[in-house]
């Protein structure tokens, strides 16, 4: 898939789930559940158990899922991630090489970004979308909105204070897509059971949501 529709991709669908997970059944469990709530988009992080052969099995079972790798914090890394099939690159922090390899290899770059400076530092090298980390540190959506004020060139996802009740709030502030970690990928409830059926339920929440802000509706 080019680059250009992996992008398209994620910004249409909104939502980029951040799968941490303690094995790579559990992962593959989150991915699963996730997937049948409608949200396609993956993010695998390099903290999982065995992540590349993660992001692979995930290739084979559904060819029409959009999956990234998270927590990259170097070229190498980055490298081994797309040669396992990672439809993207995501990184929590501004690391220019990893941006460099992800441009020779037409991938999708979204480095972590903090402060003005360093989100025009990341898309000045190369960013194609501004993971705005940890977003809500520093006010949540009222961030992402006087951000977009001098920048709206810039596409950016924030990821860090985003849940079922700030989301609504983050896609009118101009985001193009949510990082979503434990408000979706609720380890917890899918060690219960019944607990996968919670988290594509979750899912199918964030895509209305997302959804209904978008078209200017009120989702709450």
């Amino acid at each position: 898939m080019e680059k250009s529709e992996v992008l398209k991709r994620i910004a249409e669908v909104g939502l980029v789930p951040v799968i941490r997970a303690e094995s790579k059944d559990e992962a593959l469990r989150v991915v699963e559940a996730i997937g049948a709530g409608g949200v396609p988009v993956l993010e695998i992080t390099m903290t999982v158990p065995g992540a590349l052969s993660v992001i692979e099995a995930i290739r084979k079972q559904d060819p029409k899922a959009i999956v990234g790798a998270g927590t990259v914090l170097d070229p190498e890394t980055a490298r081994a991630c797309m040669l396992s099939g990672a439809h993207f690159i995501v990184s929590p922090a501004v690391n220019t090489a990893t941006i460099e390899i992800c441009r020779r290899y037409s991938v999708a770059v979204m480095p972590g970004a903090l402060t003005p400076t360093e989100v025009l530092a990341a898309w000045s090298a190369g960013a194609d979308v501004v993971k705005v980390f940890p977003c809500g540190a520093l006010g949540g959506a009222s961030y992402i909105k006087s951000l977009k004020a001098p920048f709206p060139q810039i596409a950016l996802m924030p990821t860090g204070g985003v849940s079922i009740k700030t989301a609504a709030d983050f896609i009118k502030a101009g985001s193009i897509a949510l990082g979503v970690g434990a408000d979706l990928v609720d380890l917890k409830a899918l060690r219960e059971p019944g607990g996968a059926a919670v988290i594509t339920e979750r899912a199918l929440e964030y895509v209305r949501i997302v959804s209904e802000a978008r078209s200017g509706l009120d989702p709450r």
